[in-house]
């Protein structure tokens, strides 16, 4: 889809059901609908948002479609360094398993292998920000990775750290040290998932330069096929993943604008409000400005 495509469809309510699908629902997300097509996974994404692992009670118009579509164009970069779970010919066969629903569906779903999701998040920062650099704030460290001292919020680390977590099904997922995620994985699984998370990034972080953007940090996801062979799964690098940041006005020692949640947790964090369901109901403004930043990236990337 091209952007004006794209922009189309971003007018009216938000999306927070998928009724009408003819498909065996396998699993809802925070996020995302999953829906067990044999040996295939349809994933539609809702126009919900989600912050501190609480989804929200009213969504964004048009979020899911944005996300999709960012993920979309990234996972054709990513073939470059490893496969991905989408099936082969992606458009036309979604389009084929779709029929009648195509046109209200497809620009918010993918059409995947079904795989065996590993139970970690693969996060790896760049910069210091976020849960980082409260941690190193705290302790000089990040999860085991020693820091040089005197860093300052939203700096440039030395090199990109492969910071992990587990995956919750329900409530807050947990960081882990790599120690502990060659356990939960198996030796020869981890330095695969970590060798792949640090060239998934530094693949991001070039192209994001070029379109003015800083990739400060990213979450990617892997899943097995029966023969153990690794595969890029779920999404990527989107601004519900990954904290991207205006290259232009950077300026370490204080927090950034970003292009991704960070407004709507600040905007939350002044709330009286405890993190546990039920959120608060978004205010208009910050619906709309989660739309316009999630867009604005979106337009930056594909014209970089």
């Amino acid at each position: 889809m091209d952007i004006s495509e794209i922009r189309a469809q971003l007018d009216g309510p938000a999306m927070l059901t998928v009724a009408g699908l003819p498909f065996p629902k396998l699993a809802s997300g925070k996020v995302r609908e999953i829906f067990d097509l044999g040996d295939r996974l349809l994933i539609v994404a809702s126009d919900r948002l989600s912050a501190f692992d609480v989804v929200m009670p009213n969504g964004v118009p048009g979020k899911g479609v944005l996300l999709t579509q960012i993920s979309l164009w990234w996972f054709a970069q990513a073939e470059s360094v490893m496969p991905t779970h989408l099936v082969a010919d992606h458009a036309a066969a979604l389009r084929a398993v779709l029929g009648e629903s195509a046109a209200a569906f497809a620009p918010r779903s993918m059409l995947v292998r079904k795989l065996k999701p590993l139970p970690v998040e693969a996060i790896v920062r760049g910069y210091l920000a976020g849960s980082g650099w409260k941690e190193y704030k705290r302790t000089g460290a990040v999860l085991g990775h020693e820091l040089p001292a005197g860093l300052t919020e939203s700096a440039r680390l030395p090199e990109p750290i492969f910071t992990p977590s587990t995956k919750a099904a329900e409530g807050h997922d947990e960081n882990i040290t790599e120690a502990r995620c060659a356990e939960i994985l198996g030796g020869e699984i981890f330095e695969k998932v970590r060798a792949a998370s640090l060239a998934l990034y530094a693949l991001g972080a070039r192209v994001a330069q070029k379109a003015g953007l800083i990739l400060a940090d990213t979450k990617f996801e892997f899943g097995t096929d029966e023969a153990g062979n690794l595969f890029l799964i779920d999404e990527v690098l989107t601004p519900d993943s990954s904290r991207y940041w205006p290259r232009e006005g950077y300026a370490p020692g204080k927090s950034q604008p970003s292009f991704d949640k960070q407004f709507v947790r600040d905007w939350l964090e002044a709330q009286p409000w405890d993190k546990s369901p039920p959120a608060p109901v978004l205010p208009p403004e910050i619906v709309q400005k989660t739309s316009h930043l999630y867009l604005s990236a979106l337009e930056q990337l594909l014209s970089s």
